[in-house]
């Protein structure tokens, strides 16, 4: 792909968001953000800053496989799906680059000891923003 910087989303109330740039190799900030927030730093950048981004959010829609969830977790998962949908509708008008990926093509629930590991990241970070990490780290 043709772009710098990589935008990895996990998302859920808890919205994990991470930048990878591919030029430097490296992860330019890993964080955990509401959704709105998240929005928010989508729509403060410039067009040019944009055009240089790809971003991929991880779609829980595209789950194909279940295993023993309580009622609560499925219920968590609905408001995922609605999430993931929010997403796709939001970078569809704002003309972003991006791609909605299935969970199981990323390499999530690191603990924060193999996450420094692999990738170099020393700051304390959530889960869910490791999870958005692993969708753009090494691209």
């Amino acid at each position: 792909m043709k772009h710098r910087y990589y935008l990895g989303i996990d998302t859920g109330v808890n919205t994990g968001v991470a930048m990878w740039d591919k030029k430097d190799r490296r992860l330019k900030f890993v964080e955990t953000m509401p959704i709105h927030k998240a929005m928010v730093l989508l729509m403060n950048m410039t067009d040019e800053d944009l055009a240089d981004l790809h971003i991929r959010v991880e779609d829980a829609r595209k789950r194909k496989w279940f295993g023993n969830s309580g009622k609560e977790k499925l219920q968590g998962a609905g408001s995922v799906k609605r999430d993931a949908k929010i997403w796709e509708d939001f970078l569809t008008d704002i003309g972003a680059s991006f791609e909605m990926v299935a969970p199981k093509q990323n390499k999530t629930k690191l603990d924060a000891d193999d996450f420094k590991k692999l990738t170099g990241w020393k700051e304390r970070c959530s889960s869910h923003a490791r999870d958005a990490a692993m969708l753009v780290f090494g691209i």
